[in-house]
């Protein structure tokens, strides 16, 4: 009796249909995984607790203001430097 991963008696072509189905099933899987636990989105994935500046507060205008071109790399991290400094923004590490 002839089964699909024996032709004349050694493997025959399904044998190659089996590993490439495989794979295109763990691609499909992380690629539903990075768009719904992406973009942002607090997801099981995603960033948990994370402090992100708020609008108007002096780390979110330096970086606003690097992002765009005002200041240059070394303006930045001087003036974040400076900030990190007076407000601590690394939780008061002794």
């Amino acid at each position: 009796m002839q089964t699909l991963a024996q032709w004349d008696g050694g493997p025959g072509p399904w044998i190659l249909f089996f590993p490439l189905l495989w794979a295109a099933v763990v691609v499909g899987a992380v690629t539903v995984l990075r768009r719904t636990a992406g973009r942002g989105r607090c997801g099981p994935w995603g960033p948990a607790g994370t402090a992100r500046p708020a609008g108007d507060s002096p780390l979110a205008v330096l970086g606003r203001r690097f992002a765009s071109g005002e200041i240059d790399e070394d303006e930045y991290w001087r003036r974040l430097s400076v900030l990190d400094e007076q407000f601590g923004r690394r939780g008061g590490a002794a």
